[in-house]
């Protein structure tokens, strides 16, 4: 018997332009007005930028002004140069380079509420028909439970920062969100061309983020129509894995013929990806276990219910398509060596969709829990971030006014009326949702995750208005790097350095500075990076058999381990 009676006054769903608009919300806030920021962040702008402003070769060995970064993959830094491109005389390169990042983010949570729409009005999937009727239209059950997947999406804590980033994670959990949108629509259609479809989107994630994740998703798929519906198989084997392999084949040949910059990226990208999967290892599971938990709240309990609830119908295809992907992806994520929150960022599209099947069956007292619960987290979270903002502009309280500039020494707070009223109005929508919901009690299937969604964006979104020129002045390189170009003779020449991908692409673009190409030695002036706190630092230095003549350093405020130091060649 299925485990879902409901009434069809429960399925009243949110205005499409709400869904929009709460999206919007969810996403601008932290891209408008920041400088790059380290570490991924800085430099998958540092790509971006450099193939922009690049030539083919750029675009097809990805590096930041010289420093190969031959990982991962290039389409997601593809999209943003074609961004900045279009769009940098206009918004500035940097946030025109976050277009890119905004359009991953609606084209997942797009796939994540077509994709549960069209599992949840499935035959199998719908509540028991109640004795004088009334029971809700497939069509409505399917929208309702939609826009609880979605919630619960946008209430993931994980995807928080890592959605706001021009990363190629980005990319890649969107690219996960809409092959299972693919791969439903294969299921449902047996057709060639929603084989097509998803042999596209599996050669896109090739080119996002590696092979690995979306041939564990193909074997999975294949595993799933073996044992469920034989007739895709054909499809599944002639169709969607050789075009996969075209598409991103494509890349790889080009980069052997060309042989960009003297070199094949392609064979460093391969060597990456097998560093992807060795042994499982006691301490990749415990990363996973102690991580995950965080990670992937408030999704995980219901989806767990979810999957517990559904257990007669253990052939039901929305529990067994998103339950696959899943167990693909945990696989995966037990075989990888490093301890890394990019192998559980894939896994939040399946646990939101799973997460919406289980709020029908949730008992009102297990709902009621989850919604104190972050009416008292998240209110308390808000309550702490108005409080710090306001020491900080006033000095009181004076502990957590000293401890904010104890981090940020230096910095010199400035007020704004229009990000004080932003958040002003944010604050009041939180405070109305919550008493609709407590004085109201509505019966609406999304009314479990409402706050739990509605509070995350209420917290990023202060922090992203009232703290971000804090958040600026202490993870952004803008200031040093202006200092060096400031030392800097007017005509510029040749850097050598040895900074890591962040600071060389926030120094090239905020700089101005001419890093030496690819390793090259034979420059007039040599930036170093280190870690040590003193000012004692030798006027002269040796490197590369020649002698080095100190005429700057110097650090960002906020960070008291980072030291820059600038030398000049003795001829």
């Amino acid at each position: 018997m299925k485990p879902v009676r409901l009434p069809a006054s429960a399925t009243h769903a949110l205005p499409r332009w709400a869904l929009f608009a709460l999206c919007l919300l969810y996403i601008l806030p932290g891209l408008i007005g920041r400088d790059p920021w380290k570490p991924d962040d800085a430099a998958g702008f540092g790509i971006m930028w450099t193939m922009a402003n690049g030539s083919l070769n750029d675009w097809l060995s990805p590096h930041i002004v010289g420093l190969p970064m031959p990982y991962e993959g290039p389409l997601a830094f593809w999209l943003g140069a074609i961004c900045i491109k279009l769009f940098g005389w206009l918004l500035g390169d940097p946030l025109a380079a976050r277009i890119a990042p905004i359009c991953f983010f609606l084209l997942g949570s797009m796939s994540v509420w077509y994709t549960t729409y069209l599992l949840g009005r499935r035959p199998e999937a719908q509540p028991l028909k109640l004795a004088f009727g009334g029971q809700p239209e497939p069509r409505d059950f399917g929208r309702t439970l939609a826009d609880g997947a979605l919630l619960i999406y946008l209430g993931c804590l994980g995807l928080l920062v890592h959605s706001h980033g021009t990363t190629s994670e980005a990319l890649q959990v969107s690219l996960v969100a809409f092959s299972l949108y693919t791969a439903t629509r294969l299921f449902e259609s047996h057709s060639t061309r929603s084989a097509i479809a998803f042999g596209l989107v599996l050669g896109l994630l090739v080119l996002s983020r590696g092979w690995i994740v979306p041939l564990a998703i193909w074997i999975g798929v294949v595993a799933l129509a073996s044992a469920r519906q034989r007739g895709i198989l054909l499809r599944l084997t002639l169709v969607v894995l050789p075009l996969s392999a075209l598409v991103a084949g494509a890349w790889i040949f080009a980069n052997q013929q060309v042989q960009p910059f003297g070199s094949n990226p392609g064979d460093a990208w391969m060597a990456w990806n097998y560093r992807q999967i060795g042994a499982p290892t006691l301490p990749t599971l415990q990363y996973f276990f102690k991580n995950a938990i965080w990670f992937a709240w408030p999704a995980w309990p219901f989806a767990i219910w979810a999957v517990y609830a559904w257990r007669r119908q253990y052939e039901a295809l929305h529990i067994t398509l998103p339950l696959t992907f899943f167990g693909a992806l945990v696989v995966l994520a037990f075989l990888n060596p490093h301890g890394e929150e990019a192998i559980l960022l894939p896994l939040l599209p399946m646990l939101a969709i799973l997460a919406a099947f289980g709020l029908p069956t949730m008992k009102r007292g297990a709902i009621n829990a989850v919604d104190w619960f972050s009416v008292m987290m998240l209110s308390t979270c808000a309550t702490f971030i108005w409080l710090g903002w306001i020491a900080k502009q006033t000095g009181w309280p004076a502990q957590i006014a000293k401890n904010a500039f104890k981090i940020a020494p230096g910095f010199k707070p400035e007020f704004s009326l229009i990000t004080f009223l932003i958040a002003a109005a944010a604050t009041a929508g939180w405070i109305w949702i919550v008493y609709w919901r407590i004085s109201r009690r509505p019966s609406v299937l999304w009314r479990a995750v409402v706050l739990s969604s509605g509070g995350i964006i209420l917290c990023w979104l202060l922090l992203m208005t009232l703290w971000l020129p804090w958040g600026n002045y202490i993870k952004s390189y803008a200031s040093v790097a202006q200092q060096v170009n400031a030392v800097l003779p007017t005509v510029k020449r040749c850097v050598s350095t040895n900074v890591g991908a962040s600071q060389r692409a926030s120094f090239a673009y905020f700089g101005k500075i001419q890093f030496a190409q690819f390793d090259d030695k034979n420059c007039d002036f040599l930036l170093l990076q280190d870690n040590h706190r003193g000012n004692d630092s030798a006027p002269t230095l040796t490197r590369y058999n020649q002698q080095w003549k100190l005429i700057w350093q110097g650090r960002r405020p906020a960070d008291r381990d980072e030291r820059f130091r600038l030398y000049r060649r003795v001829y």
